[in-house]
């Protein structure tokens, strides 16, 4: 597994490459705003996945984004793996390890029931049953592709492979760390057991550090240390003095990207939002719980205005590290 450090905290922004974020602009003005956040300080870069609504494709965004980036991690929060070929997939991920110099960092999904998750698999001629035994063996496949070239064989319940080809080496030996969205038992149980990191959304800090938890003792279960799972936390954020107006811009961003009025979306993932002290205090709150990598949404719609959150976010690094 790939060696982590949970010694200190780290802040990543994500990338609005859907529509409905970016909306009316030119689409390759978000390779600027990739290049401005490393400017600014955040650590690390991400993308969300999806096929059932207009987006820039995500590992398509990552590729833009190292060739225009130095230092920051390149991250998917959450890539939708099953959804690609597992040996065409390998070779894409390795080839954006290689590409970006190390690093890439994969967040893996599997979706959701309704309208979040099954769309997807039927246009992707993916059975949804056994999701989460198909997403672990891709993951199992990718390793080996890039750990054990010489391993020209994988058979797992439902991945059969004969004959493998040899894959594209990533960077690292071992390949870029692979990270689980999920705070479900049986999700922390796989965390704990073979994932590089833990990247969920819970609302309140004391479900955070609960589970985070549950996956220490997972860890410690299968003979791996705690610190071998970077504990991520995914949450949408808007720095807004005016709680009125941060309200209505929260509200629009709920529904565009979401479809979801605020307050069902505060109630299933974090959300954020204040004036600066009383955003940095309530983010403090889940680094208190044992989060070590913040992945920031900002939670506006417009290019305008989403990059007038990037820097107010910006402001607070030093407070939140």
């Amino acid at each position: 597994m790939n060696p982590v450090n949970n010694d200190d905290v780290r802040i990543g922004v994500l990338i609005p490459i859907g529509k409905a974020q970016w909306g009316g602009a030119d689409p390759r003005d978000l390779i600027a705003f990739a290049a401005r956040a490393e400017r600014l300080g955040f650590d690390s870069l991400w993308v969300n996945d999806g096929i059932t609504e207009s987006r820039i494709e995500a590992l398509s965004m990552l590729a833009a984004a190292a060739a225009v980036t130095e230092r920051v991690t390149l991250g998917t929060a959450a890539l939708m793996a099953v959804l690609r070929r597992p040996v065409q997939a390998a070779q894409t991920l390795a080839s954006l390890d290689l590409l970006s110099q190390g690093r890439l960092t994969v967040t893996v999904g599997a979706g959701f029931p309704g309208r979040f998750g099954k769309p997807m698999y039927a246009a992707s001629q993916v059975p949804w049953e056994r999701r989460f035994t198909r997403l672990d063996e891709t993951v199992s496949l990718w390793r080996q592709l890039w750990r054990e070239p010489e391993n020209k064989s994988f058979h797992g319940e439902l991945l059969h492979f004969d004959d493998l080809p040899t894959m594209t080496a990533p960077f690292r030996t071992d390949g870029p760390p692979i990270w689980l969205a999920g705070i479900t038992p049986t999700a922390l149980s796989r965390i704990g057991r073979m994932y590089d990191g833990w990247l969920p959304y819970p609302p309140d800090p004391a479900d955070y550090k609960a589970a985070l938890s549950g996956v220490h003792r997972a860890a410690e279960e299968h003979g791996r240390a705690q610190d071998a799972v970077t504990p991520a936390l995914f949450t949408s954020v808007l720095v807004e003095d005016d709680p009125v107006k941060g309200n209505r811009t929260l509200e629009r961003f709920a529904l565009a990207n979401y479809g979801l009025p605020l307050d069902q979306l505060r109630q299933i993932q974090a959300v954020v939002t204040g004036g600066a002290d009383e955003v940095a205090a309530r983010l403090s709150e889940y680094t208190a719980a044992g989060a070590r990598h913040l992945v920031l949404r900002l939670g506006a719609t417009g290019l305008d205005e989403i990059g007038e959150q990037l820097g107010r976010v910006a402001d607070l690094l030093p407070r939140l590290r």
